[in-house]
């Protein structure tokens, strides 16, 4: 590689010191062509492009890299394979080559996909009032009296007003998620004609296909209680909820 520092004392030995081409290519051991190039350029550093990288051992295997990446984009995000396990399905099939012409690959494929539906068409969620609330819980930690635990957040928010409600347990049990349920139809002063739910054990004892749901008979009651239709969200779909949670304080 012609480096920098060499340029540089091409150029004084030219310009600085007025020696001929002729001698600076005997003293630097370098051609004509270059020595030219040089001065006349004005430049102080010589960049090359690489206009086609060539992949001796990808190269057969690029396509099939490029339908297992389509492939893998279109699951669930928690789904998804890592690179390594794509470069060990090209291996199966005979790929020889190493794992960085994979990630690389992979990179520059990922900056320029887009899905075919991507920018087309959406299906906004809107609500009217009083149509429907969402519930579900998450794991938190928190520090109490020192000591880090691990404790169960349920959370309500109301559809229409994005109005949210939080309350910590330490367990995920179903006398608790009434409780949340209770909680939260006085902090809102009532309740919705529907409640979107996630396949919680404590609500959801068999899931079939679509949204299609056997509830916990216990579960049923509440919802009677409380004149709400129970709705479950379809898993892993990606939009059976309005927007994400919020983080528990």
């Amino acid at each position: 590689m012609f480096t920098v520092d060499k340029i540089a004392l091409i150029r004084r030995a030219y310009f600085s010191d007025g020696k001929k081409i002729k001698e600076i290519v005997r003293e630097f051991a370098v051609s004509r062509k270059v020595v030219r190039k040089v001065v006349r350029s004005g430049v102080t550093e010589f960049t090359y492009m690489r206009r086609v990288q060539p992949r001796p051992q990808l190269g057969p295997f690029a396509e099939r890299l490029e339908a297992l990446l389509v492939e893998d984009a279109a699951r669930p995000r928690r789904e998804r394979l890592t690179l390594q396990r794509l470069a060990d399905l090209l291996r199966r099939d005979g790929y020889a080559g190493g794992y960085d012409a994979v990630r690389r690959h992979a990179r520059q494929w990922r900056e320029g996909y887009q899905p075919a539906s991507a920018g087309h068409a959406f299906v906004p969620l809107v609500f009217p009032p009083g149509d429907a609330y969402q519930f579900d819980w998450s794991h938190e930690h928190v520090v109490l009296g020192g000591v880090t635990v691990r404790v169960k957040v349920a959370h309500m928010r109301l559809c229409h007003s994005r109005a949210f409600y939080l309350r910590a347990y330490p367990r995920e049990t179903q006398e608790m998620m009434f409780d949340a349920h209770a909680r939260a139809f006085t902090f809102f002063g009532g309740t919705c004609r529907r409640g979107i739910y996630d396949n919680m054990r404590t609500a959801v004892e068999a899931v079939f296909l679509g949204k299609e749901r056997r509830f916990n008979r216990r579960f049923l009651q509440l919802c009677s209680h409380y004149l709400v239709e129970p709705v479950a969200c379809t898993p892993a779909s990606g939009w059976g909820w309005a927007e994400p949670w919020p983080k528990a304080a």
